[in-house]
Protein backbone atom coordinates (compact mmCIF):
# COMPACT_ATOMS: atom_id res chain seq x y z
CA UNK A 1 0.00 0.00 0.00
CA UNK A 2 1.34 3.41 -0.90
CA UNK A 3 -0.12 6.44 0.80
CA UNK A 4 0.22 9.92 -0.69
CA UNK A 5 3.08 12.11 0.53
CA UNK A 6 0.49 14.40 2.12
CA UNK A 7 -0.25 11.66 4.66
CA UNK A 8 3.27 12.03 6.02
CA UNK A 9 2.81 15.79 6.13
CA UNK A 10 -0.41 15.73 8.16
CA UNK A 11 0.95 13.12 10.57
CA UNK A 12 4.02 15.26 11.24
CA UNK A 13 2.03 18.50 11.41
CA UNK A 14 -0.39 17.04 13.95
CA UNK A 15 2.48 15.74 16.07
CA UNK A 16 4.22 19.09 15.81
CA UNK A 17 1.10 21.01 16.85
CA UNK A 18 0.79 18.69 19.85
CA UNK A 19 4.19 19.93 21.04
CA UNK A 20 3.10 23.56 21.28
CA UNK A 21 2.01 25.19 24.51
CA UNK A 22 -1.69 24.79 25.32
CA UNK A 23 -3.76 27.15 23.16
CA UNK A 24 -0.85 28.07 20.88
CA UNK A 25 -1.38 27.90 17.13
CA UNK A 26 0.79 27.63 14.05
CA UNK A 27 -0.26 28.81 10.61
CA UNK A 28 -0.09 26.65 7.51
CA UNK A 29 2.70 28.95 6.32
CA UNK A 30 4.71 28.35 9.52
CA UNK A 31 4.22 24.60 9.26
CA UNK A 32 5.12 24.62 5.56
CA UNK A 33 8.31 26.55 6.26
CA UNK A 34 9.08 24.27 9.21
CA UNK A 35 8.92 21.16 6.99
CA UNK A 36 9.94 22.77 3.67
CA UNK A 37 6.72 21.81 1.87
CA UNK A 38 4.42 23.94 -0.33
CA UNK A 39 2.19 26.12 1.89
CA UNK A 40 -0.92 26.26 -0.32
CA UNK A 41 -0.98 22.47 -0.75
CA UNK A 42 -0.33 21.87 2.96
CA UNK A 43 -3.18 24.23 3.90
CA UNK A 44 -5.55 22.17 1.73
CA UNK A 45 -4.34 18.94 3.34
CA UNK A 46 -4.94 20.26 6.87
CA UNK A 47 -8.60 21.13 6.17
CA UNK A 48 -9.87 17.51 6.35
CA UNK A 49 -8.29 17.28 9.81
CA UNK A 50 -10.33 20.29 10.89
CA UNK A 51 -13.46 18.75 9.42
CA UNK A 52 -12.74 15.48 11.26
CA UNK A 53 -12.28 17.28 14.59
CA UNK A 54 -8.58 16.45 14.87
CA UNK A 55 -7.45 20.06 14.43
CA UNK A 56 -9.12 23.38 15.12
CA UNK A 57 -8.49 26.40 12.93
CA UNK A 58 -8.79 30.07 13.78
CA UNK A 59 -8.46 33.14 11.62
CA UNK A 60 -6.91 36.52 12.24
CA UNK A 61 -3.42 37.77 13.00
CA UNK A 62 -2.91 35.21 15.78
CA UNK A 63 -4.80 32.48 13.94
CA UNK A 64 -3.66 29.11 12.77
CA UNK A 65 -4.05 25.47 13.61
CA UNK A 66 -4.01 23.69 16.96
CA UNK A 67 -5.18 20.33 18.24
CA UNK A 68 -8.96 20.14 18.68
CA UNK A 69 -8.61 17.43 21.31
CA UNK A 70 -6.01 16.23 23.77
CA UNK A 71 -3.12 14.20 22.24
CA UNK A 72 -4.35 11.10 24.11
CA UNK A 73 -7.65 11.34 22.20
CA UNK A 74 -6.18 11.53 18.70
CA UNK A 75 -5.01 8.33 17.01
CA UNK A 76 -2.87 7.89 13.95
CA UNK A 77 -5.81 6.09 12.33
CA UNK A 78 -8.06 9.13 12.79
CA UNK A 79 -5.49 11.31 11.06
CA UNK A 80 -4.89 8.89 8.17
CA UNK A 81 -8.60 8.27 7.62
CA UNK A 82 -9.37 12.00 7.71
CA UNK A 83 -7.17 12.59 4.68
CA UNK A 84 -7.10 9.21 2.92
CA UNK A 85 -10.44 7.63 3.83
CA UNK A 86 -11.15 4.26 5.39
CA UNK A 87 -11.48 2.11 2.27
CA UNK A 88 -9.32 -0.98 1.98
CA UNK A 89 -6.51 -0.54 -0.54
CA UNK A 90 -7.24 -3.98 -1.97
CA UNK A 91 -10.34 -4.76 -3.97
CA UNK A 92 -10.89 -8.34 -5.11
CA UNK A 93 -12.54 -8.39 -8.52
CA UNK A 94 -12.93 -12.18 -8.54
CA UNK A 95 -10.68 -12.68 -11.56
CA UNK A 96 -10.44 -16.29 -10.50
CA UNK A 97 -13.82 -16.66 -12.24
CA UNK A 98 -12.68 -15.07 -15.51
CA UNK A 99 -10.71 -16.08 -18.57
CA UNK A 100 -9.44 -19.47 -19.64
CA UNK A 101 -8.59 -20.45 -16.09
CA UNK A 102 -12.00 -19.55 -14.67
CA UNK A 103 -13.14 -21.58 -11.72
CA UNK A 104 -16.76 -22.64 -11.55
CA UNK A 105 -19.14 -20.68 -9.29
CA UNK A 106 -19.30 -23.80 -7.13
CA UNK A 107 -15.53 -23.59 -6.55
CA UNK A 108 -15.85 -19.92 -5.56
CA UNK A 109 -18.53 -20.16 -2.88
CA UNK A 110 -16.07 -19.05 -0.22
CA UNK A 111 -14.27 -15.73 -0.08
CA UNK A 112 -11.12 -15.67 -2.15
CA UNK A 113 -8.21 -16.58 0.15
CA UNK A 114 -6.12 -13.74 -1.30
CA UNK A 115 -8.87 -11.23 -0.57
CA UNK A 116 -9.22 -12.65 2.95
CA UNK A 117 -5.47 -12.34 3.63
CA UNK A 118 -5.36 -8.80 2.25
CA UNK A 119 -8.33 -7.83 4.44
CA UNK A 120 -6.60 -9.41 7.44
CA UNK A 121 -3.44 -7.40 6.76
CA UNK A 122 -5.44 -4.19 6.33
CA UNK A 123 -7.23 -4.79 9.62
CA UNK A 124 -3.92 -5.39 11.42
CA UNK A 125 -2.59 -2.10 9.99
CA UNK A 126 -5.74 -0.26 11.12
CA UNK A 127 -5.56 -1.83 14.58
CA UNK A 128 -1.97 -0.68 15.03
CA UNK A 129 -2.78 2.88 13.95
CA UNK A 130 -5.94 2.96 16.11
CA UNK A 131 -3.98 1.88 19.17
CA UNK A 132 -1.32 4.58 18.74
CA UNK A 133 -2.18 8.07 19.94
CA UNK A 134 -0.34 11.32 19.37
CA UNK A 135 0.50 11.20 23.10
CA UNK A 136 2.20 7.83 22.49
CA UNK A 137 4.30 9.42 19.74
CA UNK A 138 5.21 12.39 21.94
CA UNK A 139 6.34 10.00 24.69
CA UNK A 140 8.98 8.55 22.34
CA UNK A 141 10.57 11.88 21.37
CA UNK A 142 14.06 12.61 22.68
CA UNK A 143 14.49 14.84 25.72
CA UNK A 144 14.28 18.49 24.72
CA UNK A 145 12.55 17.77 21.42
CA UNK A 146 9.32 19.53 22.34
CA UNK A 147 11.11 22.68 23.50
CA UNK A 148 13.16 22.62 20.30
CA UNK A 149 9.98 22.34 18.23
CA UNK A 150 8.30 25.25 20.04
CA UNK A 151 11.40 27.38 19.62
CA UNK A 152 11.86 26.59 15.92
CA UNK A 153 8.19 26.74 14.92
CA UNK A 154 6.84 29.66 16.89
CA UNK A 155 9.95 31.39 18.16
CA UNK A 156 8.75 30.80 21.74
CA UNK A 157 11.37 32.14 24.06
CA UNK A 158 13.48 33.64 21.27
CA UNK A 159 11.35 36.49 19.97
CA UNK A 160 11.66 35.17 16.42
CA UNK A 161 9.76 32.79 14.18
CA UNK A 162 11.40 29.43 13.41
CA UNK A 163 12.55 28.44 9.96
CA UNK A 164 12.16 24.70 9.98
CA UNK A 165 13.43 21.56 11.64
CA UNK A 166 13.43 17.88 11.06
CA UNK A 167 11.35 14.82 11.68
CA UNK A 168 11.91 12.38 14.50
CA UNK A 169 13.40 9.96 11.98
CA UNK A 170 16.28 12.21 11.00
CA UNK A 171 14.93 12.59 7.47
CA UNK A 172 13.78 16.17 7.75
CA UNK A 173 15.62 19.41 7.31
CA UNK A 174 17.17 21.76 9.78
CA UNK A 175 16.96 25.51 9.39
CA UNK A 176 20.02 25.23 7.18
CA UNK A 177 18.29 22.84 4.78
CA UNK A 178 20.68 20.02 5.65
CA UNK A 179 19.45 16.67 6.96
CA UNK A 180 19.45 16.49 10.73
CA UNK A 181 17.91 14.96 13.81
CA UNK A 182 15.11 16.67 15.65
CA UNK A 183 11.43 16.30 16.36
CA UNK A 184 8.39 14.65 14.90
Amino acid sequence: MKLPVSTEWVLHCTTTLAQLEAGATASAAQLALYFDVPAPYLAKQLQPLVKAGVLAASTGPRGGFRLARRPEEITLLQIVEAVDGAASPYECREIRQQGQGALSPDQCRHTCILAAKMAEAHEAWRTTLASTSIADILATLPAGAQAHTRRRLTGAGTGTTGTGTSTGTGTGRTGTGRPGAGTA
